[in-house]
């Protein structure tokens, strides 16, 4: 609402700064996009007719950080106050509100930073599904006239778990070609370092609300008739299948989350025979549930919350994190696209790489910081309570009611990596056994104390006690194996 008119005496101010660009070793296409998308946003605000003071990293800034740079500029503009939008990170809502104290309210959510401590106030558990549901009602997304949930459920995940035929082609995902030699010259001039791999002269991401809303559309007219059937689809034949790939837009406030559930709501309405229900309702429960609500975990947690580790990992991030050089065929792609495209879809980063990672008993700050790191639409308020918490189970069951972890059956059902994998999924022990599977039984193994009471993962121990002894010594053996070489897998 600060931009509906120009007023001469409000000036804007736009940074590039290094602390952002090295609080994490980010993708270059993610420092890319960002920068080139504020110097669009500056332009365009010009053109509204409101001042703006956009300064790039070549532009020198007086003082050590950033509260000094805002004081010496506002002395120097003649500025008498210094306003701000609440951040969404917690390191610069302590930085800015040390020097200015609180931020305007943002208005690029649905729920104030504290809308989760409300919903649950005196409760001890915090259920997602409570949340969202609550949230359909407030906002009256999907009901019927009567205020119940259309087709008489509030949840269609059940139906939204189909693996994706081997012949069968998404539609190719919508992408653009901007020119950012000049910020990627920038970039490489004042020695930023970054992850991943980006050609600067055809930059694939939408830079501007116009774009974001091509993808929008793109999105519910081309990929919404299948997203939520194959939502958790797994496999090397595409790299974006049916997912819309607006966060990146959302957190960067280029569109509002409430938009982005209309339209996918009115397309349904329009057409439920070729936008069924579950299509929709897959999509809109990850914006207007999980996205809110994890918000709302992050505010109320932190920062405490940074430093969870229920499960005390301390093992190192493997080497080929960064690289994506494994023989196992489902971490070789998804970490190469990764690297490649600054993007994963939410299965993969929950069951291949997270999955991985906890099996492997990575300490969270490094899973974090990768995670923080590699995909474009990455913020921690988003990344930490996904990661810490859904991922790597560090918050001891405060996002999820489980740790998410499988062996590599999940990854077959799921889709087509195994066919192709050096590795054998059937085999459970051996050479050429899948990594996955020894590790999953060795996980469980070695948290026993703390998880066999988990009333969602009392069958895994039960299973494990009908095994023979020797096989169940054959399995810990593996799994001690595999996470001394981990490097070599």
């Amino acid at each position: 609402s600060w931009f509906r008119s120009a007023d001469g005496g409000v000036v804007y101010v736009l940074l590039e700064l290094r602390q952002e660009t090295d609080y994490v070793q980010h993708h270059v296409q993610k420092v890319l996009a960002i920068l080139a998308a504020m110097a669009r946003f500056a332009a365009a605000l010009r053109e509204a007719g409101h001042r703006v003071v956009h300064r790039t990293l070549d532009d020198p800034l007086p003082g050590a950080d950033l509260p000094a740079m805002l004081r010496a500029l506002a002395a120097s503009l003649g500025a008498s106050t210094i306003e701000y939008q609440e951040p969404d990170e917690y390191r610069l809502h302590a930085q800015l509100s040390d020097a200015f104290g609180p931020g305007a309210g943002s208005e690029h959510f649905l729920y104030p930073r504290d809308g989760v401590a409300r919903v649950f106030s005196g409760k001890k558990q915090r259920l997602m599904e409570t949340f969202y549901r609550q949230a359909r009602v407030e906002h009256r997304v999907l009901l019927d006239d009567a205020g119940k949930p259309l087709g008489g459920q509030w949840n269609f995940d059940a139906d939204n778990r189909e693996r994706m035929p081997l012949a069968h082609r998404a539609p190719a995902a919508l992408e653009f070609a901007h020119d950012v030699r000049p910020i990627a010259d920038r970039l490489e001039r004042h020695g930023v370092l970054t992850i991943g791999r980006a050609d600067p002269g055809v930059l694939p991401w939408p830079l501007d609300r116009r774009e974001q809303l091509q993808l929008l559309a793109y999105f519910c007219d081309a990929l919404l008739p299948h997203f939520g059937r194959y939502q958790d689809h797994l496999g090397p034949a595409d790299w974006a299948y049916y997912h819309s790939r607006l966060s990146f837009g959302l957190n960067t406030k280029m569109l509002h989350p409430l938009e982005v559930i209309r339209a996918v709501e009115q397309t349904h309405r329009d057409d439920p025979v070729r936008v069924t229900l579950a299509q929709a309702e897959g999509f809109i429960r990850q914006i207007l549930g999980w996205r809110e609500f994890m918000r709302g975990i992050y505010w109320e947690r932190m920062p405490e919350y940074g430093t969870l580790n229920a499960l005390d990992h301390h093992a190192p991030l493997p080497d080929w994190y960064w690289t994506g050089e494994t023989k196992m065929a489902c971490l070789h792609h998804t970490i190469g696209q990764s690297l490649d495209r600054a993007y994963a879809h939410h299965i993969q980063r929950l069951m291949i790489t997270g999955n991985f990672a906890l099996l492997a008993g990575v300490h969270p700050d490094a899973v974090d910081a990768w995670y923080l790191g590699i995909y474009i639409d990455a913020f921690e308020w988003v990344e930490l309570p996904n990661t810490r918490g859904m991922s790597q189970y560090a918050d001891g069951g405060t996002v999820g009611t489980k740790p998410y972890v499988s062996s590599g059956q999940y990854i077959r059902k799921q889709g087509h990596y195994c066919g192709d994998c050096a590795y054998r999924v059937a085999e459970k022990t051996g050479p050429r056994a899948c990594p996955f599977n020894a590790l999953y039984w060795h996980f469980h193994a070695r948290h026993r104390a703390r998880l066999e009471r988990n009333p969602r993962i009392g069958m895994v121990y039960r299973t494990w006690d009908k095994m023979a002894p020797d096989q169940r010594s054959a399995l810990l053996a593996q799994g001690d194996w595999l996470l001394d070489n981990v490097n070599t897998l």
